[in-house]
């Protein structure tokens, strides 16, 4: 984490040495955005005889059960929605806890609170045998394996991981940011408006937080109603927070941590799905059947398209 805090530090002198900060962010909205003659579907049916707003799909939630989670005392691991994309835990220790997600050859390691509060983790590897092992600290860095489950694991489908609330994004219907993001849904027709409308609400709305980057503590977790209504955020604050408001209308995105070049920052940003085309903004091109890249941090706070580019210059390391 001292290297996070280091590498957001430099982050925020990267934005400042481009002329970028809070009094700009106004200037930042996408090209393209509602009203824009220029952008096809801007918020009108193909039609344009009469206007027909984007429909989302039902709410997808995720959710510990306690009562189906498989136990050894009070450590618990709950495998009964993995089909669903997610695996729930919940443990209490006098100590550190862990808790780690393995698949073949690719290992995610969790911070776990030790009061049994529950976490809701994503199946981002795919289908196939997970091992799932609550790891409780025994001397300094070490831990030791406290309770584990395997599970043969067949999503519904790849999208599924990433259209449901976690703890890197965590949110519920009754959240601030997802009545916000149906609100803004209203106003267009289809994906590619609704992705259009929460990017340039967050540029509009929320600044690069250079305190909170100095002093982030290791195990930080995004709160996105807190960041909504702060109109304050470090990297993953804003990726969490587009990922739940383009999750809570249906639309899959990803939040990736990994590096930045040319200067090698570990850096959070967003990459979302949608099945249509054409359609371009001053930081995102959309392209049919796969997906598309998205860093509100940069161009929320000024920094041009550069920062983005082609994606070249984007490392990912972990999705959640």
């Amino acid at each position: 984490m001292r290297q996070i805090r280091y590498l957001c530090l430099l982050l925020a002198l990267v934005l400042c040495l481009s002329g970028c900060g809070g009094a700009s962010q106004t200037e930042a909205a996408p090209v393209g955005s509602i009203g824009d003659d220029s952008v096809p579907n801007a918020g009108y049916s193909s039609s344009a005889a009469r206007f027909e707003p984007y429909q989302a799909p039902a709410f997808a939630d995720s959710a510990f059960h306690r009562d189906l989670a498989e136990a050894d005392g009070d450590a618990m691991i709950d495998v009964s929605a993995v089909s669903d994309g997610y695996v729930g835990v919940s443990a209490q220790s006098d100590t550190r806890l862990k808790f780690q997600v393995v698949k073949d050859e690719t290992v995610y390691n969790y911070d776990l609170a030790s009061d049994g509060t529950p976490s809701i983790f994503p199946l981002q590897s795919g289908d196939g045998t997970y091992r799932f092992r609550i790891m409780e600290n025994v001397t300094e860095s070490r831990y030791a394996e406290r309770f584990a489950v395997s599970c043969d694991v067949a999503l519904k489908d790849e999208f599924t991981p990433f259209i449901r609330p976690s703890d890197y994004a965590d949110y519920s219907q009754s959240s601030l940011c997802v009545k916000k993001a149906a609100e803004l849904a209203g106003t267009v027709s289809d994906e590619v408006g609704v992705v259009s409308e929460v990017y340039a609400y967050i540029c509009r709305t929320v600044t690069y937080d250079t305190p909170k980057a100095e002093n982030v503590q290791s195990g930080y977790l995004p709160d996105v109603d807190e960041t909504m209504t702060s109109g304050k955020g470090i990297c993953i604050d804003y990726a969490a927070l587009a990922a739940a408001m383009l999750r809570s209308q249906g639309i899959p995105t990803k939040v990736i941590f990994g590096y930045v070049s040319p200067n090698d920052l570990y850096h959070a940003w967003n990459m979302f799905y949608t099945r249509q085309t054409g359609w371009v903004t001053v930081s995102f091109e959309t392209k049919g059947g796969q997906w598309t890249r998205m860093d509100l941090t940069f161009v929320a706070n000024g920094a041009d398209d550069s920062f983005v580019g082609n994606g070249e210059n984007y490392t990912d390391l972990y999705y959640y």
